[in-house]
């Protein structure tokens, strides 16, 4: 292994094998250039020219490299497309109800598939990935055939990623890293040549992931990000370590189909110590959660190399070559991304209870209203009013008349209703309180945290003015505009209640006229009539009272009922429904989140 010098991937114009150079011929010509080709970083050629004084060749448009055909772009499968679409559904209608830090990851993620799906879709981004003397570096090279990332004892020896492609088209995914021309290479045409199946392949070469210098770690992480694939090497020292596990293999499970994990360093290991190191190393990777792809099953690829031998090398090109050959790397590698969203985002949509209103909280919501009000008190109200106007029509008019009296002797009551007043409305208020706090509880259990709070919002946002407009419905519909109905009986009895005080007074009068002389004596027959007047006419509204009790019972129902109506209708507008709303908006995006997951949603 060679020492570096202290800049980092610097071009060396006297490397034989510089991928950007021809060998010079024995007439000690000046080495020729490929012009055309956009990996050339125009270093060499510049020293070059400069170096003979020779002014570089005009090229017509006959000699010109022809211009590299259109390279298509990726395209989803219709289920990850679907998913993707239900996700940015998803995050729309989350926007008012969850923070932006909620779903910031789930954004990123729409963000980072647009923007990979305008790109080529013919080539496969590859990280290699690694702790500080892990040996990614050389096999970086190993894989391209010709030293192109420096290797060395001083650490950190990678400071920036370097980007390697096996073909062209791939410039805007290599700008997507955010990797200068500088650090742009091409293999060795020889290994190109020899690999036909890596075309396609982008194979970045990143700085150490356990570099002391925070700028190198926060490039891994961003690269990371946004790559296709990864290569995670290490070495038989550090593959158990701690931070590779835990910040990047663990939270990485869901990647298991894009990944490989490469030992490197076999050759350091005696005898059977490579295969034990090995399985450790599975366990250590079923542990943190990372399928392995064995048995021809997908997942994780875990093989062991050594990158200075070259021994495992050619397993690791072949299982690449097959792996960019499926074109399929950069949708698996989104779909994880979605499944990692979808997860973070389950305690916020996700609930295994049944949630909403039921008909039965719906019908206590509206008694509570109605007890508010005094439906039930209404309804008897009205039922008594009924009762008086029968007694009054029916009645006897000596009774009428003693009522009449009884109530001009009573004492005034009015200031003692004054007082109550405040109390019974105090108490109605805190009924309608109750009931709405009653409801908000029961339509909220069991949603998440922020759909929970959304929901009870919208009932204390509906119960604001809701008592006193309950009160208007009270005065309003409280009791029917008018007098009761009269049943078509009435006119009957109150003919008779006066034909029996007709009896009465004519019986009277007959008896006053026999005992001042004027007519003969005769007591059997005044007597009689006046009998009949003084019993029939108690009799009479006796029985109509009797009769009115079922017209006057359904007289206050009816009132009852309409005023129940009338504040369920209110409570309903200005508390049930906005709930509902919220509800509705809930399952719309349970709906949403179960495409997201790829998975039908429970139903809410």
């Amino acid at each position: 292994m060679t020492a570096v010098t202290d800049q980092d991937h610097t071009e060396h114009p006297e490397h034989p094998e510089h991928p950007g150079r021809d060998a010079s011929d024995d007439s000690g010509a000046a080495p020729r250039t490929d012009a055309g080709s956009p990996w050339d970083d125009g270093l060499i050629a510049r020293r070059v020219s400069g170096s003979t004084g020779e002014e570089p060749p005009v090229l017509t448009a006959a000699h010109r490299a022809p211009v590299p055909p259109a390279v298509p772009p990726l395209s989803y499968d219709p289920g990850l497309r679907s998913r993707l679409e239900a996700l940015r559904e998803l995050v729309g209608l989350s926007r008012t109800r969850l923070d932006n830090r909620t779903l910031g990851q789930a954004g990123r993620v729409l963000d980072e598939a647009g923007a990979r799906r305008r790109l080529s879709g013919q080539h496969t981004v590859v990280a290699l990935a690694g702790a500080t003397g892990s040996g990614k570096s050389q096999l970086f090279n190993a894989l391209a055939g010709v030293p192109i990332s420096e290797t060395g004892v001083r650490r950190p020896t990678t400071a920036a990623p370097i980007a390697c492609s096996w073909s062209d088209g791939a410039a805007s995914l290599i700008e997507r890293l955010g990797i200068p021309p500088r650090l742009r290479r091409r293999p060795l045409q020889a290994t190109a040549d020899a690999d036909d199946r890596l075309r396609g392949l982008v194979l970045v070469d990143l700085p150490d992931h356990d570099s002391a210098a925070v700028q190198h770690r926060e490039q891994v992480d961003r690269v990371l990000g946004l790559v296709d694939a990864v290569i995670w090497v290490v070495d038989p020292e550090k593959y158990a370590d701690a931070m590779l596990h835990e910040r990047y293999l663990r939270p990485m499970a869901a990647h298991a189909e894009v990944m490989f994990v490469v030992l490197n360093q076999t050759d350091r290991l005696p005898g059977e110590a490579t295969e034990q190191v090995l399985d450790d190393l599975r366990r250590l990777l079923d542990e943190d959660g990372i399928v392995l792809g064995e048995y021809g099953e997908p997942g994780t690829t875990v093989l062991g190399l050594s990158a200075l031998t070259g021994d495992g090398v050619g397993e690791l090109r072949e299982s690449l070559a097959r792996f960019v050959s499926e074109r399929g790397a950069p949708a698996r590698r989104i779909s994880a991304d979605v499944d990692i969203a979808a997860a973070r985002l389950w305690p916020v949509y996700a609930t295994r209870r049944r949630t909403g209103l039921s008909e039965e909280a719906r019908e206590e919501f509206s008694d509570r209203l109605a007890d508010a009000v005094g439906a039930t008190a209404a309804g008897e109200a009205a039922e008594r009013a009924w009762l008086r106007n029968a007694n009054r029509a029916c009645g006897t008019p000596w009774l009428r008349l003693w009522r009449w009296c009884q109530e001009r002797n009573e004492p005034s009551t009015g200031s003692v209703t004054l007082r109550g007043r405040p109390d019974e409305e105090a108490t109605a208020r805190q009924r309608v309180e109750q009931a709405v706090r009653t409801v908000a509880d029961r339509a909220s259990a069991g949603l998440p945290a922020a759909w929970a709070q959304a929901v009870r919002e919208a009932a204390v946002r509906g119960s604001q003015g809701l008592p006193e407009a309950l009160d208007e419905l009270a005065v309003r519909a409280g009791l029917p505009p008018g007098r009761p109905p009269r049943p078509g009986w009435w006119p009957v009895a109150v003919l008779a209640q006066v034909s029996m005080t007709a009896l009465q007074f004519v019986g009277g009068l007959w008896l006053l006229a026999q005992i001042i002389g004027v007519m003969a004596p005769n007591l059997g027959v005044p007597v009689l009539l006046m009998v009949i007047g003084i019993v029939g006419g108690p009799l009479i509204e006796w029985s109509c009272r009797m009769a009115a009790r079922g017209p006057a019972r359904r007289y206050g129902l009816e009132a009852e009922r309409r005023l129940r109506e009338a504040a369920s209708g209110c409570g309903r507008a200005r508390v049930l429904d906005p709930v509902a709303a919220e509800l509705l908006r809930y399952r719309e995006v349970r709906e949403q989140y179960g495409r997201v997951v790829g998975a039908a949603a429970g139903r809410g």
